[in-house]
């Protein structure tokens, strides 16, 4: 049963895995542009860096935007406006100015008509409207006419003021009088106008001529002047509009499932072969997954909504945040993968994946410690000015001159850079989401006034001093050969956490002579000793420690022998079987457990030198780690001998160092 309960947990995470995989890649799919891509990029005002090129069909050459908004201000501008005229209103003035003058002074009367008879024969405007159009059409009942608009008369302009006054020269009163009166009967009409404009505007050309098959477009190192690059652009409108059929569009949906397909099965057999503990535990790989989604969407959102800014985005934080949580190794090939799917959608793509690649590399070159907030900053400077010169040097060898070079895009660079700042905020968000440690976190855990340590401090002070000694040696090793410091320490800090329980069973607590092993049987010591590691893991886990701190009190002391209970053990002639004398492991299986579980033992050994020199140290110190090397301790973990080597030396120094010995010369 619990055979098959272990092949269906294994079959379940495997599972998890391929749909981890399949619902990546549908992802990436749906969100990448299916249309095809034209194969050349070029800017206005740049050299020509191909090959001469030929046209391969017949196109036509279309419009620019501003050519056509252009064209559309001219004829708005320039359209026939309409008016209607209503013959009703001068005759209802007419009739009015009767009423007033024509049973009193018949004569006035008749000049006033004849003025009125003036002023609305061609018709009266508002004056507020104006129009830049010369010509109008003027509709009434009667008939339709073209006039120029001037012809009209505006209701405030100083010409009606001159017909009555020029007519009535004495009678002001009658002059104020008709001027209150008039009203316009020419109306401006809207609707009809707008009419006439739309029609005009839809039978704007947006092309402007026709580029035969064969002929030649542009030659190699021929800037692409206005004309060229609407040519080109032409061509390139004409190549993907053909290629966007239900056929293409299957064809290149394909195409891309199995670009996208095979890099990320890349991705899955690199966590097989070389990060098997990322590979197994299925937070870490969705981790993984999940980073190379998001900036991927980043990117392809930009790229269909601000194109010009496709260099603010900062993947550089990929490598970043993975180192922050596991490799530079990773990290970078992570980085680099994420840029090969990116490469088939953004323009420029030889430029994109060479400055981004350049890039990343510099990235994992930069201090890794980010938990100290200077060396972020110097890693963003870093990486920033690699984008700058890299660019500059580009754009040298593409355009064989400095004027060409587009100095927006240093500044984008620079947005880039301060964009990247935001990976600290980042790493906080990641580790409470997936439950991960970073450095940053593990620096928090160096803090021996931490509830946790302060405790262990006061419940066997020895331990903790122990536990200090073994940190200090521990991360001058990992110094050395390039492990994770910071990891190392706190791993060194907490890995004897579960002596808490029983401290006076561990000879460093003992502050007298009484040893409550004496009254005890020799497994019965052992067990004791032994559970120290499940004390461990279980208060551990109930502060809330992380994995990969608890891996180091699993492991510092792999499956190895407890030694002083069982020679015990063999000398009271008791039965004893080695395998009830031996930790339950598992052995460690990073370079960084194995450098505690060796600082541990030399630690907790060297108290029993009672005469410390140089030699008795060196041999000292061969002596216990070549034992755990025989006894296959470090048969999982990724240390070489030539590190086993450097370790020893390092080990030898600090302990020579502690006791205050120098090499005796020779007289």
């Amino acid at each position: 049963m619990k055979d098959k309960l272990n092949i269906f947990f294994k079959l379940q995470s495997q599972i998890y895995r391929i749909i981890l995989y399949l619902l990546s890649v549908f992802i990436i799919i749906y969100i990448i542009p299916k249309k095809g891509k034209f194969q050349y990029d070029f800017k206005e005002g740049k050299p020509w860096k191909y090959e001469t090129l030929i046209s391969p069909f017949d196109f036509l050459i279309q419009k620019s935007e501003s050519e056509i908004n252009f064209e559309k201000f001219l004829i708005s501008k320039n359209a026939t406006k309409y008016f209607n005229k209503n013959l009703n209103v001068s005759d209802s003035i007419i009739s009015i100015v009767n009423t007033k003058l024509n049973d009193s002074f018949p004569n006035l009367f008749q000049q006033t008509k004849e003025i009125l008879n003036k002023i609305y024969e061609p018709g009266l405007v508002n004056y507020s409207i104006e129009l830049e159009a010369d010509s109008v059409f003027l509709i009434s009942k009667i008939n339709k006419s073209k006039i120029r608009y001037d012809e009209l008369n505006k209701t405030n302009d100083y010409k009606i003021d001159s017909i009555i006054y020029n007519s009535l020269e004495d009678s002001f009163q009658l002059h104020a009088f008709l001027r209150d009166i008039l009203i316009a009967d020419v109306v401006f009409d809207k609707e009809t106008t707008n009419s006439n404009l739309n029609k005009l505007l839809n039978q704007i050309s947006h092309t402007k001529g026709l580029v035969s098959n064969g002929v030649r477009i542009i030659s190699r190192g021929e800037i692409v002047d206005a004309d060229k690059f609407g040519i080109l652009n032409s061509l390139k409108m004409k190549f993907e509009s053909q290629l966007w059929s239900k056929s293409n569009f299957n064809w290149i949906t394909l195409g891309y499932s199995i670009i996208v397909g095979i890099t990320l099965f890349f991705l899955l057999l690199f966590l097989k072969k070389n990060r098997i503990s990322i590979y197994l535990n299925n937070t870490k790989i969705t981790f993984v997954f999940l980073i190379i989604l998001i900036f991927i969407s980043i990117t392809i959102a930009v790229f269909k909504y601000q194109p010009d800014y496709i260099y603010v985005v900062p993947l550089c934080s990929i490598p970043l945040l993975l180192r922050a949580f596991f490799d530079s190794r990773l990290g970078l090939f992570v980085h680099v993968l994420t840029l090969l799917i990116l490469g088939f959608i953004v323009p420029n793509n030889f430029e994109f994946l060479f400055l981004h690649t350049i890039a990343g590399i510099i990235t994992i070159l930069t201090p890794s410690d980010l938990y100290q907030r200077a060396n972020l900053f110097v890693s963003v400077s870093i990486i920033t000015s690699v984008y700058i010169l890299s660019y500059f040097s580009i754009s040298i060898i593409a355009n064989g001159d400095i004027s060409y070079i587009d100095l927006n895009i240093p500044l984008l660079f620079i947005f880039n850079g301060l964009a990247t700042l935001f990976v600290h905020p980042l790493i906080y968000i990641f580790e409470k989401i997936f439950g991960l440690v970073s450095d940053v976190s593990l620096l928090e855990l160096t803090n021996t006034n931490s509830k946790l340590l302060k405790e262990l401090s006061e419940k066997a002070p020895g331990t903790f001093y122990h536990s200090l000694a073994v940190s200090n040696l521990a991360e001058a090793v990992a110094t050395q050969i390039s492990a994770n410091v910071m990891l190392v320490r706190v791993g060194a800090l907490y890995h004897d956490i579960g002596k808490m329980n029983n401290p006076n069973y561990f000879i460093e607590n003992q502050s007298n002579s009484f040893n409550p092993h004496n009254e005890l049987e020799p497994l019965e010591s052992s067990n004791i000793i032994k559970d120290h590691i499940s004390n461990g893991i279980e208060i551990a886990k109930r502060n809330r420690l992380p994995d990969r701190v608890i891996d180091f009190i699993r492991t510092h002391h792999g499956t190895s022998m407890i030694k002083f209970f069982y020679d015990k053990a063999i000398k009271s002639k008791v039965d004893s079987n080695e395998s009830d004398f031996r930790y339950s492991g598992p052995k460690p299986f990073s370079k960084e457990t194995a450098i505690v579980m060796m600082a541990d033992s030399i630690e907790a050994a060297s108290k029993s030198i009672k005469e410390p020199n140089v030699k008795l140290i060196e041999n000292f110190v061969d002596k216990i780690i070549n034992t755990q090397i025989e006894d296959n301790q470090f048969e999982n973990c990724n240390i070489t001998l030539e590190e086993l080597n450097f370790t020893k030396k390092i080990l030898k120094e600090k302990l020579n160092n502690i006791y205050h010995l120098r090499v005796e010369y020779p007289d």
